[in-house]
C-alpha cells in the first residue's frame, strides 16, 4: 500500500504520516515550505495550485491512497481550487481519495449538523472549504469527504498554544464563551481517516468527538491537563466583535462512528489522558 499524504507537514498531516508508517504503508508526503521526518516518509514539495506538478507527482509516485490534509486558509485557489486538482489527478491514476473538510462549511443556524445538512458558510475560508467538497465530489464521485471540528493533541495544535500563551500572558486575545465546537483528538481522527480510507465508504462523513464545548471551557480543560492557572485565561463573546464565523456548530458523526473501530473520543476524556 503506498499513500500519499497532501500537507504531510502539517498537524494533521504528520500524525497521518505517523499512522501510516506505524502501519507499514509505504508513505509519501508533502510539504509547502519545510519537509517533516525522513525516516518516516519520502517528501515532495507541492504547490497545489499547479496541476501540471500534481499530475506528476501522482505519476511518479502511483499511489493506492490519497488523503489530502492541506490548509490554504482563505486562499481560493489552494483550499477550493486545489483539492478539485488534486480529485482529478485522483481519477486518472486511479488513487483512492480522501479529502479533508471543516466544520466551517456550516453557519450555526442550526446548531446541529449531520451529514445531510447542506452547507451554509458564512466565512471566505469556509465557503472555499464547501467549494472543494462539491467540487472534489462532483470529479471523483467514490471520493471520501471528512468534516471535521478544532483538532486539539500532544500540546501541539494551535489552540493548545493559545491557551499556554494566554496563560502566560504572552499573547493577546480572549477566549470565546459563546463559540461551540466538538474538538477530536489527532490521533483519533488520522486513525478515522486511515479506516474510513481502508473502506469503500464515499461521499460525506463527519469525523468529531461527542463533546461539544465552548473554546473558554476548552481552554479551561487545557489548562487543568497542563498544570496552567485557567483562572488567568481571558474571555469575550464573539457575538457582536469583529472576529466573523458561526457561533455554535456540533457535527453530529455518530454515524460515522458506527462505521470505525476507533472511537472518537471527547474532549472531557481526552483531556485527562495526558500526555495523549
Amino acid at each position: 500500500m503506498t499513500t500519499l499524504i497532501i500537507g504531510g507537514s502539517g498537524f494533521l498531516g504528520t500524525e497521518l504520516v505517523r499512522q501510516a508508517n506505524a502501519a507499514g504503508h509505504t508513505t509519501v508526503a508533502t510539504f509547502a515550505t519545510r519537509p517533516g521526518d525522513p525516516a518516516l516518509a519520502a517528501w515532495y514539495p507541492l504547490d497545489l495550485r499547479d496541476p501540471a506538478a500534481l499530475d506528476a507527482l501522482l505519476a511518479e509516485v502511483r499511489p493506492n491512497l490519497v488523503l489530502n490534509a492541506s490548509s490554504g486558509g482563505a486562499d481560493w485557489s489552494v483550499t477550493a481550487q486545489g483539492p478539485i486538482r488534486l480529485a482529478i489527478a485522483a481519477v486518472k491514476h486511479r488513487s483512492r481519495l480522501i479529502h479533508v473538510s471543516s466544520d466551517a462549511v456550516f453557519s450555526g443556524t442550526r446548531v446541529h449538523y449531520d451529514e445531510s445538512c447542506l452547507p451554509d458558510p458564512v466565512t471566505p475560508y469556509g465557503a472555499a472549504k464547501a467549494a472543494a467538497e462539491t467540487g472534489v465530489l462532483a470529479v471523483n464521485p467514490k471520493a471520501a469527504v471528512a468534516r471535521t471540528s478544532l483538532i486539539i493533541g500532544y500540546g501541539r495544535s494551535e489552540h493548545e498554544k493559545l491557551v499556554h500563551d494566554l496563560a502566560a500572558g504572552t499573547r493577546d486575545g480572549a477566549l470565546f464563551t459563546d463559540d461551540i465546537r466538538c474538538p477530536v483528538h489527532v490521533a483519533d481522527l488520522a486513525a478515522a481517516l486511515l479506516e474510513l480510507a481502508a473502506s469503500d465508504a464515499a461521499g460525506i462523513h463527519h469525523i468529531a468527538g461527542p463533546d461539544a464545548v465552548s473554546r473558554h471551557e476548552l481552554g479551561i480543560l487545557i489548562a487543568q491537563r497542563d498544570g496552567l492557572d485557567a483562572s488567568r485565561l481571558p474571555t469575550a463573546l464573539r457575538a457582536g466583535s469583529t472576529h466573523r464565523g458561526a457561533l455554535d456548530v456540533r457535527l453530529d458523526s455518530r454515524a460515522t462512528q458506527r462505521l470505525l473501530r476507533r472511537t472518537l473520543r471527547g474532549m472531557r476524556q481526552f483531556a485527562l489522558q495526558n500526555p495523549e
